[in-house]
């Protein structure tokens, strides 16, 4: 069951030089399974030859112990899944694992490109044959194609020629390269472990394989992981940075430090922070959407000191699949993953604080479940995030603009329809003066301002389309 948010897109986790590589990247893509949850694999090499596991549904589901045997070897690379381009179905699990002129190479990929489908065209009509519908798979065609010599060379030349999101890591028999695109869209990071190296999307799956952080991987950085250590090739200069904003937002895991290092669940705090100051109201309790709306209802609380409580409970054991009832429940998609506590909202002032309303489906859902299931007397909305006026195409899964109820409607439209007492949003200024250098950010889902432009009509077709 799937409540009307935005999906979080990919997460990478990679390690070179541990006898437990895939155990450890097990552990990686465990932590990172926020980031996708519709299949995961795992790609391993013992210096010889590479070996993949891989399987739809979570981490935990598919791997055990059986399976990690079959993954020997001091390096491994592994990839979470949730569809933003191609069909969810196994094949387009990663990694996706190819032999060349060169060798094998194995290949995870964080983010979306945009000219994925002009190259594809051209790759086909140059007798390329694709085994996925992933996008992911025309970086291995354009590195196979190429005529140069050396495989970085290769890499360089295919990176110079994809657009859009992308922080990578590929494998080959006897080592690791991550790279990241000029903008630094999606976050990546370098650790230590053990004498080992790893690399993954996020710093939550370093605290759990006990990896020390070392840096970023920089936007338009290739890194090099071998026996000779780590080498460092800058692929792009010159191009504005365009971290996505919107990992702060929602995205990440709040005890993750992103985008040089700064911590998700401390930024959320002071959303929250800011959203009081710009949004006060009197009321008698703040409560989360939980989970993500948490941190930011906790800054509210701290700001307004306005009491804190968790007036609803979120149930975290929801398979992927249910059994409905054939008479009909109100508010039943909400209800099973959602539920109020009655005895602290009874006759109350409540304000909800969430991250973000994309259709307002649910938001409206949540509202009356409030005053009917928990018998609140008023209901403050408050939104730690500015109206979501534009659909991602850098490695998000998001509704058209057309489904966006921010795009089409003003605040006090879209407080009528969730039939809320107030409803107010983060403003877009309050957003970027907390941030650090918010020039270094992309706000498009928020402002229309993509930083990457599209092949010819390509971003008229792909907002009727995505």
């Amino acid at each position: 069951m799937k409540l009307d948010k935005f999906h979080d897109e990919c997460g990478v986790c990679g390690v070179y030089g541990h006898k437990e590589a895939a155990t450890l990247v097990y552990l990686g893509l465990y932590a990172l399974q926020h980031r996708g949850q519709e299949g995961a694999g795992i790609t391993s090499s013992d210096g010889r030859l590479l070996q993949t596991e891989k399987g739809m549904g979570l981490v935990a589901d598919i791997f055990n112990e059986k399976r990690l045997k079959r993954l020997p070897g001091h390096i491994a690379i592994g990839h979470n899944r949730y569809s933003t381009s191609g069909s969810s179905i196994l094949k387009n699990v990663q990694p996706i694992v190819a032999n060349f002129s060169l060798g094998a190479l194995a290949i995870a990929h964080n983010g979306n490109l945009v000219n994925a489908k002009e190259l594809r065209d051209e790759l086909e009509a140059e007798g390329a044959i694709f085994q996925s519908t992933s996008d992911s798979e025309a970086i291995i065609h354009l590195i196979a194609q190429s005529k140069t010599e050396g495989i970085y060379e290769r890499i360089a030349g295919a990176l110079s020629r994809i657009r859009g999101a992308y922080s990578l890591l590929l494998m080959r028999e006897g080592e690791m390269v991550a790279a990241r695109d000029p903008y630094g869209i999606r976050p990546l990071c370098l650790g230590k472990v053990d004498g080992a190296y790893a690399v993954a999307s996020e710093t939550c799956a370093f605290d759990l394989i006990g990896a020390e952080y070392v840096r970023d991987i920089e936007p338009g950085e290739m890194v090099i992981i071998n026996d000779k250590g780590v080498q460092s090739i800058k692929t792009s200069t010159g191009t504005r940075r365009a971290f996505c904003i919107f990992e702060f937002i929602y995205f990440s895991r709040p005890d993750s430090y992103i985008f040089g290092y700064h911590n998700v669940n401390a930024m959320r705090k002071e959303f929250g922070r800011q959203l009081a100051r710009e949004a006060g109201v009197d009321a008698d309790i703040v409560i989360p959407v939980p989970d993500s709306g948490v941190p930011a209802a906790i800054g509210f609380s701290e700001e307004s000191g306005i009491h804190f409580d968790f007036g609803l409970i979120r149930n975290h054991y929801i398979g992927r699949t249910f059994i409905e009832p054939q008479q009909s429940i109100r508010h039943f998609g909400v209800k099973i993953k959602l539920n109020p506590v009655r005895g602290l909202l009874q006759g109350k002032r409540v304000v909800v604080v969430d991250d973000s309303i994309v259709r307002g489906t649910t938001s409206k859902k949540i509202v009356k479940m409030l005053r009917e299931g928990g018998g609140a007397k008023e209901v403050h909305v408050r939104i730690s995030s500015p109206p979501t006026i534009g659909p991602c195409f850098y490695g998000i899964d998001t509704p058209t603009r057309q489904e966006l109820i921010a795009a089409s409607h003003q605040v006090e439209e879209i407080r009528k329809y969730i039939t809320a007492d107030t409803l107010s949003y983060l403003s877009l200024e309050g957003l970027k003066g907390i941030v650090p250098k918010p020039e270094d950010y992309c706000s498009a889902c928020f402002d229309g301002n993509y930083p990457i432009s599209f092949p010819g009509e390509r971003m008229q077709q792909m907002e009727l389309t995505f």
